[in-house]
């Protein structure tokens, strides 16, 4: 069985962990990013990966700095003593730019699970740009990774249709995820054994994402129900769609938690509004927008 680490943080990292592990495929080290102040109160979370590392009895490490895992000096986060063991790296969602140095450092180099058709959407929102963008088809593609940004040799990809399917963000994460780790399953022995080569990008087709922000959640009703409906899909559940009503001559913040498109019409199913708990958009429309 090849021994690998695995750099990942979130859940789309777990979601290709349990594919692999049903296959009996477990890394045996995880690295992945420091705790972090979250919520109102600051309180410091682990990152899930983290979590799942724990349940699973897996060694990681959690550095400030990349760096200090080619630090010699330093026993508890180095890789250096046990990196030739190491057959690969692999990278799912890890949300940092791993320095050539560490790629470098397994017997045969680092793949990376990456859920686009690369080069098209590059960088960190795929899975959102995707689905705003109401592309017909999608995929997850898996690249040697070097040191710039998705821009490593395509080892392998597959396409998967989005045309009669319209996925909420996490629908799509997950699918991806699984179809990612699957596309590894298969095409790893032949990497590692040197049976096939990965192709080069083609840089001109290249296509970047941008940080998403709270504010391209803001449903415009102006738009059409088809815009803001992949605009509900791609930010649920972060930042979240949403739009304002005026209460007491201030703007009310009412998120939309559930929607779908009914012959090309969008209903809103449930909403959250704000300081109250999530209701349905019958009851919101009565109590809120009935009401005189």
């Amino acid at each position: 069985m090849f021994k690998f680490a695995f750099f990942g943080t979130d859940k789309f990292s777990i979601q290709v962990l349990e594919t692999l592990k049903e296959q009996s495929y477990l890394p045996t080290l995880i690295i992945t990013v420091p705790d972090q102040p979250k919520g109102r109160k600051l309180i410091l979370t682990p990152p899930q990966v983290k979590t799942w590392a724990e349940e699973n009895n897996i060694p990681y490490l959690q550095p400030i700095k990349l760096k200090s895992l080619l630090d010699q000096t330093s026993a508890k986060e180095t890789l250096i003593p046990d990196s030739s063991s190491f057959d690969f790296f692999l990278v799912a969602s890890y949300g940092k730019i791993i320095p050539q140095e560490i790629l470098d450092l397994p017997k045969i180099g680092t793949l990376n699970i990456h859920p686009s058709l690369l080069p098209k959407y590059r960088g960190a929102t795929p899975l959102e740009s995707t689905i705003v963008a109401g592309d017909k088809k999608t995929g997850v593609t898996i690249i040697v990774l070097d040191e710039l940004m998705d821009h490593g040799p395509i080892l392998a990809q597959k396409e998967i249709s989005l045309a009669n399917w319209d996925p909420f963000y996490e629908e799509l994460r997950d699918k991806l995820a699984i179809e990612g780790a699957n596309l590894l399953i298969e095409y790893l022995p032949s990497w590692l054994t040197a049976k096939i080569k990965p192709g080069k990008q083609k840089d001109s087709l290249a296509t970047f994402t941008k940080k998403i922000t709270k504010e391209d959640g803001l449903i415009n009703f102006d738009d059409s129900d088809e815009i803001n409906f992949r605009k509900i899909r791609a930010y649920t559940p972060w930042p979240g769609a949403y739009f304002f009503i005026k209460r007491a001559e201030k703007d009310f913040r009412v998120i939309i938690k559930k929607a779908h498109l009914a012959n090309g019409e969008l209903n809103i199913d449930q909403v959250l509004p704000e300081g109250k708990k999530e209701i349905s958009w019958n009851n919101f429309k009565k109590d809120y927008l009935e009401k005189k």
